[in-house]
């Protein structure tokens, strides 16, 4: 049955690799799937990197990709914001490469709280209490407030790290101002840059992922059967939620 669909679009984080780790098996499964005529893409919510960083680990470790077959919230947020607010002065609670993958895309980095017009928030493994008052200043004065993911945490190999969800959470708090509009899984942004990708009807693909507020909601939100794995977020299994995948399979291995 796991092998009926067209399309087939992947996690990498949890999914594919955890940290540096490929899960076992992985890159012969999706090559498999590639040899065979299936339609594969990549969708990260993670930031800390840029599809290329992400296509060039996987074709070291023996995955026959393309580097278009990729596509990260950092690169959906970016058309965004290139799109609609070039020139703008923004802020981020992010890492080097999404500061730098904004201000390519035509904004103006900024630490000002007075003059910043954008606040994005995503993974920032270096978050401290200076970004969060600088972000919430900003907010304060008007600025608009978007984020890259929501996702609460990041799996690691030794379990999970603080996420852009837990960030959001607290600058609403702090500011009272309500996050407006985020741009990775499971969101109608990210999925119009899915459809564009993969080229197939969306009732013909599947979804596998390790997360049931992100990947599996967004196939049950934009009908797209899912596939949950075990390899990433611990303890998923055991949670009682309304989210359910179509299927749950232990890692990717298991669909061939």
């Amino acid at each position: 049955m796991l092998l009926d669909y067209e399309g087939y679009i992947f996690d990498l984080d949890g999914t594919i690799y955890v940290d540096d780790t490929v899960i076992p098996d992985a890159a012969e499964t999706i090559n498999r799937l590639i040899s065979s005529g299936k339609k594969v893409i990549f969708i990260s919510n993670k930031t800390t990197g840029t599809s290329k960083d992400y296509y060039n680990f996987l074709r070291k470790n023996g995955f026959n990709i393309n580097a278009e077959d990729i596509i990260t919230a950092a690169d959906v947020i970016c058309a965004y914001l290139s799109a609609n607010y070039k020139k703008e002065r923004f802020f981020a609670i992010g890492e080097k490469k999404i500061i730098n993958q904004i201000t390519e895309a035509g904004l103006l980095y900024s630490e000002n709280p007075q003059e910043i017009k954008i606040v994005v928030v995503t993974l920032d493994r270096k978050l401290n209490y200076t970004k969060l008052e600088i972000a919430a200043k900003a907010l304060e004065k008007g600025a608009r407030f978007y984020a890259a993911n929501i996702d609460d945490t990041c799996p690691v190999e030794d379990g999970e790290i603080l996420d852009a969800g837990s960030t959001i959470s607290a600058l609403e708090k702090r500011t009272h101002k309500k996050l407006l509009k985020h741009f990775g899984k499971p969101s109608e942004n990210m999925i119009e840059f899915v459809k564009k990708k993969i080229t197939i009807p969306l009732d013909r693909c599947l979804i596998i992922g390790d997360r049931l507020e992100t990947d599996i909601t967004m196939g049950n939100v934009f009908g797209i059967d899912t596939a949950l794995v075990n390899t990433g977020v611990k303890n998923i299994f055991g949670i009682k939620s309304k989210i359910k995948p179509t299927h749950r399979i232990n890692s990717v291995a298991d669909l061939y």
